[in-house]
């Protein structure tokens, strides 16, 4: 893989992740420096207006390619599911969805509050709204409403963490970017 330098970004919510948008809605360009745009940097791959967390950025399609490829680097999410959650294991072996089979590669219970769950959910692919498909695929085994998610933040990519707030970037250091590789 290319050494060409490699930025991450904290999406905040409410900011869709394209050049630009028919809805007029904020896009990460518009709150990124003008730079970005200018000098051609892509996203890999990509979070929902809704959805907050790491998003990393790269200036070769060639680079962008390498890092989406499927199973690749397994992505980290906190989720708060709307619902409770005890038992993960549909997660776990694959949820029917519009999409067919969705699954996670790992899922944690890290504990909840009223009539909500927070989990860490580990993808090893991402189709269209993955985590929130197959979430909603599942009930709450009390309720028997559809689970729903309510908060989506991506805390990491392959061995890269979130460590900036919301709105910030930084550069990824060597280290980070030869762990990519």
């Amino acid at each position: 893989m290319s050494s060409s330098p490699i930025f991450l970004f904290h999406k905040p919510r409410n900011i869709v992740t394209t050049k630009s948008d028919e809805l007029g809605r904020k896009t990460v360009y518009d709150v990124l420096p003008a730079w970005v745009r200018d000098d051609g940097w892509i996203p890999v791959g990509r979070l929902d207006r809704d959805t907050r967390g790491l998003l990393l950025f790269v200036q070769g399609g060639r680079l962008m390619d390498a890092l989406s490829r499927p199973g690749t680097h397994d992505k980290t999410y906190e989720v708060w599911v709307r619902g409770r959650v005890h038992d993960t294991a549909p997660l776990l072996k694959g949820v029917k969805t519009a999409l067919g089979l969705l699954r996670a590669k790992e899922v944690r219970v890290l504990g909840g509050a009223a009539q909500k769950t927070r989990l860490e959910v580990v993808l090893d692919e991402g189709k269209n709204r993955h985590i929130r498909r197959l979430f909603g695929a599942l009930r709450d085994p009390q309720r028997g409403t559809p689970l729903k998610v309510v908060e989506l933040k991506r805390v990491q990519f392959g061995p890269v963490k979130l460590d900036v707030p919301s709105g910030a970037w930084r550069f990824l250091t060597e280290d980070e970017c030869a762990a990519l590789a």
